[in-house]
C-alpha cells in the first residue's frame, strides 16, 4: 500500500498545484482588468497636461507675436519721423542754397 500512496499522492499534488496556478491566473487577469482603467486614467491626465502645456505654449507665442508687432508700429513711426525731419532739412538746405544763389546774382549784378 505504502508504493500506491505515494503515486495518489503525487497526483493530488498535481491537481492541487494547477488548481491554484488557475486561481492565480484569474486573479491576475483581474488585477490586469482593474489596473486598466488606472493605466486609461493614467494616459488621460498625461494627454490633458500634454494639452495644457501645449495651450500655454501657444498662449506665450500669440504675447510673443503682439509685442513684436508693437515693435514694427513703433519702429515705423519712428522711419516716419526721421524721413520728416529728412525732407524738412532738405527742404531747407535747397531754400538756403537757392536764397544764397539770388544773393550772389544780385551782388554781380549790382557789381
Amino acid at each position: 500500500m505504502p508504493l500506491m500512496s505515494r503515486p495518489i499522492v503525487l497526483v493530488f499534488l498535481l491537481v492541487v498545484l494547477i488548481i491554484t496556478s488557475q486561481f492565480e491566473w484569474k486573479q491576475q487577469l483581474a488585477n490586469d482588468v482593474e489596473l486598466s482603467p488606472s493605466v486609461s486614467q493614467k494616459q488621460n491626465l498625461l494627454l490633458s497636461r500634454e494639452e495644457v502645456i501645449k495651450e500655454k505654449i501657444i498662449l506665450s507665442q500669440e504675447k510673443n507675436i503682439q509685442r513684436l508687432n508693437l515693435l514694427v508700429q513703433s519702429l515705423q513711426q519712428q522711419l516716419t519721423q526721421c524721413r520728416n525731419i529728412n525732407n524738412s532739412i532738405s527742404f531747407t538746405e535747397n531754400s538756403l542754397g537757392t536764397n544764397a544763389n539770388e544773393t550772389e546774382k544780385q551782388q554781380i549784378l549790382e557789381d
